[in-house]
Formats: structure tokens, C-alpha cells, sequence
């Protein structure tokens, strides 16, 4: 790292970066904000812990915990290094991630492999992730969600599909949503209501579906530095407390 980050935006699919850009670029006008991917052959198996230990070697060059964030299995990875490492981390903010943190729209898609050519689930799952789209738009958008089936992290197979069990974060945490998405419906967001404690936030998006950041960047990066706002204004009365 040659500057310092305060955020590291945590991205376990490359065909799916672009999504966050808009987003990142909202935020990058207020914070210095990093971006850490983990990339993976068709070859090798997916393997969470294997992600964890590589993001521990980046994070450790940096003297100081960090703002973590990301969305869907980028905001399970991060859950699952706050959960290992919580020394490490200032806050956490989760987009698109019910109380069963491993719930992805590969998940989804497993699901209807019995039932319906591969063809046929991608696209339902455009319509689904991204509303009605033009015929040119839907064949991009299918080879896109081709591409992240192949060569991105995901704790789901045919042969498997993981739960992660949900228990309180032991930092500040935010989780963020969208009332209209088909993937972490709401009912699965509410789910961590019961484990936020003093000072956590949650808060959905009125529309946007499962990459709401996308389609909402300047309205969800306002809400996040918000939250971000009101930690360093935390951390200054503590500070204040005990001169």
C-alpha cells in the first residue's frame, strides 16, 4: 500500500467489478478508498479460507484497522475475516448479505439445475438481478453471469451449498439492502436485526435489486459515509471522555 486506505472494498468476482465503480467513485470523493480482489482459475476450488489468509497478508502492510465493505460474497469474506480478525477492522459494511451470509444468486441458480437448462436459469437470473433489459443487453449480461459461474468465489456448487450461521459482528457493522431484491429478500436482511448492537446501522434501498449499488451509488454512498461519519464522531467523545 503506498498511501494508507481508510476503506478496502472487498471483490471476489472480477466479470462483476463494473457494477461497484459508480459507487467506489461516489465514495472516492470523500475517503481514500483501496480495492482487493481475489482471482481465481476455472481450475481451482473455491476456498473461503484460502481468501481470508490472502487478505490478511495484504492487510498486513497497513498500521492501522480499516473500513471493510463489499457486497454479496465479497461481504461474506468480509464477515468471515472480521469474525477471525476483528483487531484488524474499524467497521464493516455488508451490501446485499441476509442473516445466512452465504446466500449469493449462485445459490439461486444451483437450485434450478435440476429443473432447467443452463441457458434458460441465466436468463431468468438478468431479469431477476437487473429488471427488463433490451436483447443485447440481456446476451451481455448472460456471458457476464457466465463468466462469474466460472471464475469466481462462491461457497456453491451442484453438489453443495453452504450456510453461514448468523451471531453478532464484534465491530461497528452496517448492512444494506434492497426492499425489491429477489436474491436477500427482505425477511433475509432482517434476519440480522436481532444481532445489531448500539451504534450498528441498517437500512434498505427502495429499489435497485440485488446490485443496488449499482443503480442507487450516490444515494447508498451517502448513507455509508454517514455511518462512517458517526464513528469518528464516536471516537472523538471517547476520546474527549478521557483526557
Amino acid at each position: 500500500m503506498s498511501k494508507q486506505p481508510d476503506v478496502i472494498w472487498l471483490n471476489t468476482s472480477p466479470s462483476l467489478l463494473w457494477l461497484a465503480q459508480p459507487f467506489l467513485g461516489e465514495l472516492s470523493h470523500h475517503i481514500t478508498i483501496a480495492q482487493w480482489e481475489y482471482i481465481q482459475s476455472q481450475d481451482e476450488a473455491s476456498c473461503l479460507n484460502a481468501a481470508i489468509l490472502l487478505l490478511d497478508n495484504y492487510l498486513q502492510l497497513s498500521n492501522q484497522p480499516v473500513h471493510l465493505i463489499g457486497h454479496s460474497t465479497g461481504g461474506l469474506l468480509g464477515l468471515l475475516y472480521t469474525r477471525r480478525y476483528p483487531e484488524k477492522v474499524k467497521s464493516l459494511t455488508l451490501l446485499a448479505v441476509g442473516a445466512d451470509a452465504a446466500l449469493d444468486w449462485q445459490a439461486h441458480y444451483y437450485t434450478h439445475c435440476p429443473f432447467l437448462s443452463r441457458q434458460k436459469i441465466l436468463t431468468a437470473m438478468v431479469y431477476n438481478l437487473f429488471g427488463y433489459q433490451n436483447e443485447d443487453t440481456v446476451k451481455c449480461l448472460e456471458s457476464v453471469l457466465e463468466r462469474d459461474l466460472d471464475c469466481s468465489l462462491s461457497p456453491h456448487s451442484l453438489f453443495k451449498k453452504l450456510s453461514v450461521p448468523t451471531c453478532r459482528v464484534p465491530v461497528p457493522f452496517m448492512v444494506c439492502g434492497s426492499t425489491d431484491d429477489i436474491i436477500v429478500e427482505p425477511d433475509a436482511l432482517l434476519g440480522w436485526r436481532p444481532y445489531l448492537m448500539e451504534g450498528d446501522r441498517y437500512w434498505e434501498c427502495q429499489e435497485g435489486r440485488h446490485f443496488f449499488h449499482f443503480f442507487q451509488p450516490t444515494l447508498v454512498a451517502e448513507q455509508i459515509l454517514d455511518f462512517w461519519q458517526s464513528l469518528r464522531q464516536s471516537d472523538s467523545v471517547c476520546s474527549y471522555l478521557k483526557v
